[in-house]
């Protein structure tokens, strides 16, 4: 049957992975735990990739047509969740296409709204919120999306105030816009509409999460949680890099943090001569699921600075911290968040321009990071 959904089928048998189902089928099931395999005859090959576009290619007008149908094919109400879920379509097409509220106002089923920052919020779903994945930063912003964004700074928490401003550059991406951070936070609940599509976003993903992220132990405050899922934007602003006055302009792999003697170590495991140079192209893979072979960059060797603050980072108190993503882009084409690992503790280094350091790490990788992470070093 046209709406039977082959591709969540297969995510279940698959699991995690930076690649489509689509993909996973065409390439006949790589990422397959192992011991495992799934056979395909071409014709049935053939018509689970094509129920698979489908549901991936649908352009604005198609998804309209079955807003429009939904009351006619089924009792359940009409709302976000229930449509994706009956209509078999990704929540990245939704946003690829314009959002939720204004498919439904294309459909004739909502009177049209003000788009007072519309394209601002929606980008915000798109780029930053499904490439994310963190229950606790999710819960916060659902409480605040319930009480439509009326906060005053005072009344929040050093590690809150962190978040607001995570959601401050989540929403805004620059610098000190409408003049304080909890003004900047008030503008988005002016759109009532949208904050209701924020609500319905926020609950899906919440409801999606199928992991324990976890505390860390540092000797400051900040939000993010072992294993959850973040944008470099989102980690710079918790770790005390970016500030509401000025975002942290850089953007390499490494980025010190001299006020809290803190390193954060932002990795690829799966590297594209697109995006990376043949200078770049380090060597970082999970050796097994508490030990991570990392190099460091072309000018760093055991007897710089850099290198001896790594080799010595125990007995200068400099913590080291992990955050580890598949590849550049996702399945449909955004840029990944980065999954945080904790703290990496040195094992043992060698090799000079670039350093090999094994980082052991205090929690385990989670295991859809690991099963990615270990075929790279058996290649």
């Amino acid at each position: 049957r046209p709406e039977y959904n082959f591709e969540n089928k297969f995510r279940a048998l698959i699991g995690k992975t930076a690649t489509t189902v689509l993909k996973e089928v065409e390439d006949n099931f790589p990422h397959l735990p192992l011991g495992c395999s799934i056979v395909l005859e071409q014709k049935a090959k053939q018509y689970i990739l094509s129920n698979i576009n489908a549901a991936t290619s649908m352009n604005s007008q198609q998804l309209i047509l079955k807003i429009k149908s939904f009351p006619h094919e089924t009792n359940l109400v009409l709302n976000l969740k229930n449509f994706i879920e009956f209509q078999n379509v990704p929540l990245q097409i939704i946003y690829e296409r314009g959002g939720w509220k204004r498919l439904c106002h294309s459909a004739g089923i909502l009177e049209d709204f003000d788009s007072l920052y519309e394209k601002e919020i929606i980008n915000a779903i798109s780029q930053k919120w499904l490439s994310s994945n963190s229950r606790s930063y999710f819960q916060f912003i659902l409480d605040l999306a319930n009480k439509e964004f009326d906060v005053s700074y005072s009344a929040y928490s050093e590690v809150e105030r962190k978040m607001l401003l995570m959601l401050y550059y989540d929403i805004w991406r620059e610098e000190g816009r409408f003049g304080t951070l909890d003004g900047s936070i008030k503008e988005i609940g002016k759109n009532k509409i949208l904050v209701k599509e924020i609500i319905e976003v926020l609950e899906i993903l919440i409801d999606r999460i199928d992991f324990k992220e976890m505390d860390i132990d540092l000797p400051y405050d900040q939000p993010l949680k072992v294993h959850a899922r973040y944008t470099r934007d989102q980690i710079l602003v918790a770790m005390g890099l970016s500030k509401f006055e000025k975002v942290w302009p850089s953007r390499e792999g490494v980025v010190l943090n001299k006020e809290t003697n803190t390193e954060l170590l932002f990795i690829n495991l799966i590297k594209s001569e697109e995006n990376f140079s043949p200078t770049t192209m380090y060597e970082d893979y999970a050796i097994n699921e508490v030990l991570f072979h990392w190099q460091s960059q072309n000018s760093v060797g055991p007897l710089t600075k850099k290198g001896i603050s790594y080799i010595k980072h125990r007995a200068l108190n400099k913590r080291i911290l992990l955050f580890i993503r598949e590849r550049n882009k996702d399945e449909f084409g955004n840029t990944m968040g980065f999954v945080f690992v904790g703290e990496g503790k040195l094992d043992e280094h060698y090799g000079s321009k670039p350093m090999s350091i094994k980082w052991e790490l205090l929690e385990p990788l989670p295991h859809y990071l690991w099963k990615d992470a270990a075929k790279l070093r058996t290649g």
